[in-house]
């Protein structure tokens, strides 16, 4: 492989943020740890510097225990790095927010959804923006093969070779589930998170079956979803929900799992490089979570936008974005020509698609029937015209 690139220019993230600062008092920058959140951070600070505080630094959650006393005398940006581990601060956040004109502007930076931080929509609503730092993307880095094999995680994709990327991304997995948890507040068993995390890495892509893994364990289904839910909540799962009709057909509830990075995938499989990748069983699956995700973030979809769709009678859509009145639909095919299958016409007209993509790794974009059209991965700037 070329030697990538030591220094990855975000500006489209840094564009985001400086708009949402701009225009409110306090902003969460959200993302999974080792994502890049604090040096984009330091980019957006430049030469004026910041206010910087690391929750994680003794010396600065000291500060802290005095959040009112800390905080009211800042003027300019003032980072808070993870912030879900002081809670304290934002009942003392909404106050210095609700200043005129304010002083500062406060930027979080977190490693858990806000759904499983207490407090923090209760004590900013309205005073708080969210936005979410994703790992490196294809309208960042590139080429295609490496970025898919070592995934987004800017040191796992920057490594001089395959073999110290891969050796990142163990590291990152073992310091994520014997440390970082813990840091994050969450306590389980870091065997069996383990365990449980390289059995999503074999069930990546598929529906989601509680009973069966819970069998595995010899848990609970209720305990086996919080797992899952534990796991997307700090960003290393995606789960994919069911979307329902009101026709006739029996349609599939349960969600869609896939890992978030295709490069922490590969390393729960013990891939190494592209060859190993190629000879796989779920290369196919890979590929798929790889392609997913490319085409969500360029839309820019909400996971609350984002659905799969099948019934009991075979028909299945991979990805189904519904914004507004407008239904995209996806289905991501790793071959050099894909075709139109019946399963295609049945969800653009049971569905009502406004078109569906058929995804691949070519480099020909080429009409498939109405509404309907094959699309090259390299070509998914093209999904949201």
């Amino acid at each position: 492989m070329d030697t990538p690139r030591t220094v990855v220019q975000r500006s489209l993230q840094l564009g985001v943020l400086r708009h949402l600062l701009a225009h409110n008092p306090v902003v969460t920058l959200l993302g999974a740890r080792q994502v890049g959140k604090s040096t984009l951070a330091r980019a957006l600070a430049g030469g004026d510097g910041a206010t910087w505080f690391d929750t994680e630094n003794p010396r600065d959650a000291a500060r802290l225990d005095d959040p009112l006393g800390a905080l009211e005398p800042l003027r300019g940006l003032v980072v808070i790095d993870e912030a879900q581990r002081a809670p304290q601060l934002f009942p003392v956040l909404r106050v210095l927010a609700d200043r005129a004109p304010c002083p500062a502007r406060f930027l979080l930076l977190g490693s858990i959804a806000p759904e499983l931080v207490r407090g923090v929509s209760e004590s900013l609503a309205g005073r708080v923006a969210f936005t979410q730092l994703p790992p490196f993307g294809l309208d960042e880095v590139g080429p295609m093969p490496r970025l898919w094999l070592r995934g987004g995680f800017p040191r796992a994709f920057l490594a001089e070779s395959d073999e110290q990327s891969l050796s990142w991304r163990a590291d990152f997995i073992s310091t994520f589930l014997e440390r970082d948890l813990g840091v994050l507040g969450i306590d389980l068993p870091a065997a069996t998170l383990r365990r449980f995390w390289m059995m999503l890495a074999h069930w990546h892509g598929q529906r989601w079956n509680a009973s069966e893994i819970a069998r595995s364990f010899g848990v609970s289904d209720k305990t086996t979803t919080r797992w899952l839910d534990t796991l997307s909540g700090v960003y290393m799962v995606r789960q994919l929900p069911a979307w329902h009709e009101n026709i006739s057909s029996r349609q599939v509830k349960a969600p869609k799992v896939y890992l978030s990075d295709s490069g922490l995938l590969h390393a729960l499989l013990g891939l190494t490089t592209a060859e190993e990748l190629e000879g796989h069983p779920k290369v196919g699956a890979s590929w798929e979570g790889f392609a997913l995700e490319a085409v969500i973030r360029d839309l820019g979809a909400r996971p609350s936008e984002c659905f799969h769709w099948a019934t009991q009678g075979g028909a299945e859509l991979d990805l189904l974005v519904i914004r507004g009145s407008r239904r995209l639909g996806f289905e991501f095919k790793r071959h050099s020509a894909p075709t139109r299958t019946r399963s295609m016409v049945e969800c653009v007209t049971r569905l009502g698609l406004d078109r569906l993509d058929v995804v691949y790794p070519g480099d020909v974009e080429y009409p498939l029937g109405e509404r309907i059209r094959a699309l090259p991965l390299a070509g998914v700037t093209c999904v949201a015209t």
